[in-house]
């Protein structure tokens, strides 16, 4: 976690379930990474990697992302 931390300046922090609960608990923002890959898989070049780089996939991923952003602007 200290990489993250260093390399893209924010912290992450682990989420985890309460120990006393064995019911379904409902665990603060983990939804929101869930949701944005979700968003990611409507892109049909993202929904499997056949690129060569890595470079090239994360440029599809701000492609994808724009077009989401732009679309929520419109």
């Amino acid at each position: 976690m200290d990489w993250v931390a260093e390399r893209f300046k924010f912290c992450l922090a682990e989420v985890l379930r309460p120990k006393e609960t064995r019911k379904f608990v409902l665990l603060p923002r983990r939804w929101v990474v869930e949701r944005t890959f979700g968003w990611l898989n409507h892109s049909r070049r993202l929904s499997k990697s056949y690129e060569r780089l890595t470079l090239t996939d994360e440029t599809w991923i701000y492609i994808a992302m724009t077009r989401i952003m732009l679309n929520r602007l419109a």
